[in-house]
């Protein structure tokens, strides 16, 4: 069992490597994740996302550091860059991570980062004028969701 912070070392690493089973494998059973794109996904879920981003991602580039851990409790920054595929625009996100620990594993993972940002970034014109409105963000949130149902049904993974 590691210690929550070289859990957290041990996570991003694997992210950096696009090792999505090591990063899946970082989870309790029964763990939650939420950002501001997958508000909230639990179990299996969760590792089918980091594969879709891991294997989507053809030049996605992460690094992290600021890691903070006790035993109930974590965090991290971190940041990645990488072209958003349905605009070909690049994205540079800087997130803030929070986490809580069960039994040497994370059981809640929280993702902070700025969705207008990251719209501006991702759509551009589209994302500058538009992309603080609530329909803009479920759109976001709701094409997110079906691309992820769409991986896990086409890789069996569900």
């Amino acid at each position: 069992m590691q210690a929550p912070e070289e859990l957290i070392r041990s996570f991003y690493g694997a992210f950096q490597r696009r090792d999505h089973a090591a990063m899946a494998a970082c989870y309790a059973p029964g763990a939650t994740f939420a950002d501001p794109v997958f508000p909230d996904l639990r179990g299996a879920a969760i590792g089918a996302m980091w594969r879709m981003l891991c294997e989507r991602g053809s030049d996605l580039r992460i690094a992290f550091g600021d890691v903070e851990a006790d035993a109930a409790r974590g965090s991290a920054g971190w940041e990645a860059w990488y072209t958003f595929s349905a605009t070909g625009r690049p994205v540079h996100n800087v997130i803030r991570a929070t986490f809580e620990f069960r039994d040497g594993r994370i059981l809640h993972h929280r993702d902070r980062f700025g969705l207008y940002r990251w719209t501006r970034q991702a759509l551009g014109a589209k994302g500058f004028l538009l992309g603080w409105t609530p329909p803009v963000r479920r759109a976001i949130r709701g094409q997110a969701a079906r691309a992820l149902e769409s991986f896990i049904h086409r890789h069996q993974l569900g």
